[in-house]
């Protein structure tokens, strides 16, 4: 049982408490909660759960002359759930969860989970990455807006990579979103692609990707497609959101005129959320046809933000709807309970101690942030295709260490001197062997970077030479040992870089018996040492590069804020209306 779960069964009692008096019109009890209430354990409460999905579904249990007792404890279960409901459309981020606990959850198995953490500044936290899939085959009916598995479009992607952390010991919840373009070295088990092409593999290749490249620890796993996703919006009765521009993307089909408010229905909401082609009748556009207007810059960074509005427009919804109402809210988490599909170690007592410690939260007080990456273009910052190995994997960013690391570690709660995947105090350089691979070609690469780690305190033991993979390419600290102290290593010298750095667990590039191998990029910077009483610390020591045809871009912002024409919550009072489309 998690921590915190003694303490969540008077959760539950005062919970049931609240929904008896409050269900009856009785007045509210006086401080303590009334007497004689049943105090009903975690686990006794959940064990009864698909007889009671049963009874709800049927109309049975309901009748006035049953014992108080049995009312009440039907009364605990319902309000359970439909917090329980409520919550995971909290934390589902533009994807939207949200399900009904019983027995019948679609589960998939998930390999590679950590279990939760009993030790250092992370223990007792959970971080559950939650997806959205491109999958098409997986549609019930073939839809030609998001292309037609049989006619070749049968790619399964991420849209949406967002980790959920949970800290039920300071009742703390933050999310952060991965973008699905960025190119990291463990996105497939067999080597480098963007983040988002992990998915085809399954959801254990995900999970292992973010964990050995990221250094975030992943407890548990959610997914959904884009039918069930427009089937939660429907069955929420739709969302209501504010256009103060319009907007249209030929893409997903989103063709909006702009208005105060605008009531979306499940397809419509679904074309918000998935637009990253999106254009904008921006003041002074002197052209009525959509086609002509502007397009916006950021593509999916842009779409992140927009998701992240969603999430706090969709969570409002279901906090007006479900939690007036237990009885009303089986009805809605049990129309969408079969959207969903999680990993097969979350068990329902877990859920519901989550749902406990955090049923009043605040979603517009939930940091969202989105991991920082730098853009990789041509010279004349026009984008295009990167090429690794030969290969084309089109637009692509690169890490940006160490606003990541930055962003990472105000999401888990940890510090820079912290393993993020343990939450225990990270090994001392001196303690630390590495060796340098020039992976770039450029001169003295290798020896450059190995010296400004020995200045750290690094115990360097080699340096060499190494195929370079393209004109642009990460530096990447390989580590190889899944244990937490190869991946302590790797992350320590990970945490003492800048610019396009990012870790990643590869037995076969850790040469010459060190713990850690660094094979050098093309952009990128070892720390200066720290300054001492008698010295001043002097600039990061730079390196010199291959020369590139493409160019590394500054790194975008973790929370940029929305721009002038992204839909968002409606003002006050507004009344929804249609939506009307553009002129095309």
């Amino acid at each position: 049982m998690r921590r915190g779960s003694t303490a969540n069964q008077e959760g539950l009692r005062k919970l049931g408490d609240q929904l008896e008096t409050t269900a009856e019109g009785a007045p509210e009890p006086a401080a303590g909660g009334s007497s004689g209430a049943p105090r009903v354990p975690n686990e006794s409460g959940l064990v009864a759960l698909g007889e009671e999905m049963q009874r709800a579904q049927g109309g049975r249990g309901r009748h006035r002359h049953k014992p108080v007792r049995s009312k009440r404890r039907r009364r605990i279960r319902r309000i359970v759930f439909s917090t329980l409901g409520v919550l995971l459309v909290v934390i589902a981020g533009g994807a939207g969860y949200a399900y009904y606990i019983t027995h019948d959850l679609h589960r998939v198995d998930v390999r590679g989970l950590k279990g939760a953490l009993t030790t250092g500044v992370e223990a007792g936290t959970e971080n559950i990455l939650m997806v959205g899939s491109t999958s098409r085959c997986a549609l019930t009916v073939q839809n030609p807006d998001f292309g037609i598995c049989s006619q070749g479009v049968n790619g399964v992607n991420s849209d949406v990579i967002m980790i959920l952390h949970a800290d039920p010991s300071h009742h703390r919840l933050a999310l952060i979103s991965i973008p699905r373009d960025l190119f990291i070295p463990n996105a497939r088990s067999t080597g480098p692609n963007k983040v988002d092409a992990g998915l085809y593999q399954g959801m254990s290749q995900l999970v292992a990707s973010i964990q050995e490249d990221f250094g975030i620890p992943i407890q548990h796993a959610v997914s959904l497609n884009f039918d069930q996703f427009a089937n939660i919006v429907e069955a929420l009765g739709g969302i209501n959101m504010a256009f103060p521009e319009s907007v249209f993307d030929a893409e997903t089909g989103l063709n909006i005129h702009s208005a105060t408010c605008v009531h979306l229905d499940g397809g419509q909401a679904l074309e918000v959320v998935r637009a990253r082609h999106l254009q904008y009748d921006a003041p002074g556009t002197t052209s009525q046809y959509a086609e002509d207007w502007p397009q916006e810059a950021q593509s999916d960074l842009a779409r992140i933000n927009r998701d992240h509005e969603f999430l706090r427009v969709l969570a409002t919804a279901v906090a007006q709807k479900g939690l007036d109402n237990p009885i009303s809210d089986i009805d809605l988490i049990n129309s969408v309970k079969a959207d969903f599909t999680f990993d097969q170690s979350w068990g329902v007592t877990d859920m519901a101690n989550l749902v406990l410690d955090f049923h009043a939260v605040n979603i517009n007080a939930v940091p969202q942030l989105t991991i920082p990456v730098a853009e990789v273009t041509d010279p004349d910052g026009s984008g295009g295709s990167y090429v690794y190995e030969g290969s084309s994997y089109g637009d692509v960013e690169f890490p940006s260490q160490s606003q990541d690391q930055a962003v990472i570690d105000q999401v888990l709660g940890v510090n820079m001197s912290t393993d993020s995947m343990t939450g225990d105090p990270l090994p001392a350089p001196p303690s630390v062997t590495v060796s340098v691979m020039n992976g770039t070609g450029a001169y003295n690469q290798a020896t450059t970077t190995a010296g400004a780690l020995s200045a750290l305190g690094f115990h360097t033991v080699g340096v060499g030479d190494t195929a370079a993979v393209g004109d642009v390419a990460e530096t990447v600290v390989y580590y190889g040992s899944l244990s937490p102290g190869a991946e302590a290593a790797a992350e320590t010298v990970a945490r003492s870089m800048t610019g396009a750095v990012i870790m990643a667990y590869d037995p076969s590039q850790v040469v010459d018996g060190a713990q850690v191998t660094v094979v050098t990029g093309t952009q990128f910077a070892v720390n200066a040492p720290a300054a001492t009483t008698t010295t001043q610390a002097g600039p990061a020591t730079t390196t010199t590069t291959a020369p590139a045809s493409g160019v590394i871009a500054a790194p975008s912002a973790s929370n940029p804020g929305l721009a002038p024409w992204d839909p968002r919550a409606c003002p006050t009072g507004a009344t929804p209306t249609a939506p009307v489309p553009n002129r095309r």
